[in-house]
């Protein structure tokens, strides 16, 4: 398959859109000989925190010497790199060749009577094909949205499911409720695999979660609350159980959380022939990165990228530059989605804000714009200006800083690594 070849392919299968259910992704396995049933599978649903999780798991995995694959979205820059193996994105000469393959068996299955899949849909047959053709050990697999009907979810005996923290987000998809978004994440849970979830779910997700795991007749095991956390912005330690000293490099109160989750599922892997020494546990969670979770990509003043797109991920964000940065203001730079609870977000961010440069997300059809989100940021009562573009909110925010105010960009993941770029390209 050519590049414009491919382009042309990848333009169709985003042109079709979603469309619930899982007869047609589960079809496309099928003709591909189910590889999804070929390598071991640690499931993660929720709705903050999955890649973080992800990148925990996945890097201590490698340090303890599997091979090991991840699968993620979105990418955060070209398509193939939410496909990866050893923390590496899959060659631009695979990704090729896997989706000429995965065109050919969407044309079978259509000629068939089944509709054609998604992107979504397409890209995870993709990574399940390429983590089972390149051997890999086991696999760290993320939930697009939602579980119960997510791509993903075709795998049937996964090693291990996680749940992490579960809020209001996709309701239009998922439920109105709490409850309903639960029930729906709780839909990776399957008979035979345990299910650990984070030590700070709400009472009615909990519920919701332990209904499935009962039904299913598996175990719902909470992971251990990190005590004795110490450090800051570069590195934090905490204890875990027996486990102490134990240190990560990503910054944000709730990273703790997230590694004691992490570190939950690789024991649970662990009873399953995965056994990880406490050297690589230790070594795994402090190299783990994960760009666009409170990534700090310059200080004094520091600029902060943070993918925080829901309330929240919003309160995260706010409690950790409350934890950081005690009494002060920040510079931020936001752009949101159209289709995401920006109101409620701005309600918290707002106070904390001595300007808002609201952009545009760039390339996106589902980009709020920035004069709405602008307007919506005033009616708040905060000095807020907008920007045509990320380079352009960058240098404002930069001006607006004076060397003293530390910078905030949030609003959404998407536009996140074309700031890191820029960043680097003039080597700030």
């Amino acid at each position: 398959m050519t590049a414009s070849e491919l382009d042309a392919w990848e333009y169709e299968l985003k042109g079709r859109g979603i469309t619930p259910g899982l007869s047609a992704v589960a079809e496309l396995a099928r003709e591909l000989g189910d590889p999804q049933e070929k390598v071991p599978v640690i499931h993660i649903a929720g709705t903050n925190a999955k890649g973080s999780v992800l990148a925990y798991i996945s890097t201590v995995l490698k340090e303890a010497g599997y091979r090991t694959g991840r699968f993620f979205s979105p990418s955060l820059s070209e398509d193939r790199e939410s496909i990866q193996i050893g923390l590496k994105p899959v060659s631009k000469k695979d990704y090729a060749a896997g989706m000429e393959r995965i065109k050919e068996a969407d044309e079978r299955i259509r000629e068939r009577g089944f509709r054609g899949v998604s992107f979504f849909e397409a890209l995870t047959v993709l990574a399940y094909l390429s983590f089972a053709e390149k051997g890999c050990d086991l696999a760290v697999v993320e939930c697009g949205m939602g579980g119960l009907a997510d791509a993903t979810n075709i795998v049937s005996a996964p090693l291990v499911t996680v749940i992490t923290p579960v809020a209001a987000d996709h309701q239009a998809f998922l439920g109105k409720s709490l409850k309903e978004i639960a029930g729906n994440k709780a839909g990776i849970i399957k008979p035979g695999a345990v299910c650990v979830t984070s030590c700070e779910q709400e009472p009615e997700v909990y519920a919701a979660l332990a209904e499935k795991a009962e039904s299913c007749g598996t175990e719902l095991i909470v992971a251990d609350t990190p005590v004795r956390l110490k450090g800051g912005i570069r590195k934090q330690s905490f204890d875990l159980g027996e486990r102490k000293g134990l240190k990560i490099s990503l910054a944000g109160l709730h990273q703790s959380k997230n590694a004691a989750l992490a570190v939950k599922a690789l024991d649970e892997a662990a009873k399953k022939g995965f056994v990880i020494s406490d050297g690589a546990l230790r070594r795994g969670l402090e190299k783990t990165e994960w760009y666009g979770r409170f990534s700090v990509l310059k200080s004094r003043p520091y600029l902060i990228a943070d993918g925080a797109h829901n309330p929240a991920g919003a309160r995260s964000l706010a409690e950790s530059l409350e934890r950081y940065f005690p009494e002060e203001k920040f510079i931020f730079i936001i752009g949101v989605l159209k289709d995401k609870a920006y109101e409620e977000m701005l309600d918290i961010w707002c106070p904390l804000a001595e300007y808002i440069i609201c952009i545009t997300p760039p390339e996106n059809s589902r980009a709020l714009q920035a004069m709405e989100l602008a307007e919506e940021a005033a009616a708040r009562g905060v000095n807020v200006t907008t920007a045509d573009s990320v380079e352009e909110g960058l240098e404002e925010a930069l001006l607006l800083s004076g060397g003293q105010k530390h910078i905030i960009a949030c609003g959404s993941l998407s536009w996140l690594e074309k700031l890191r770029r820029e960043v680097l390209k003039n080597g700030r």
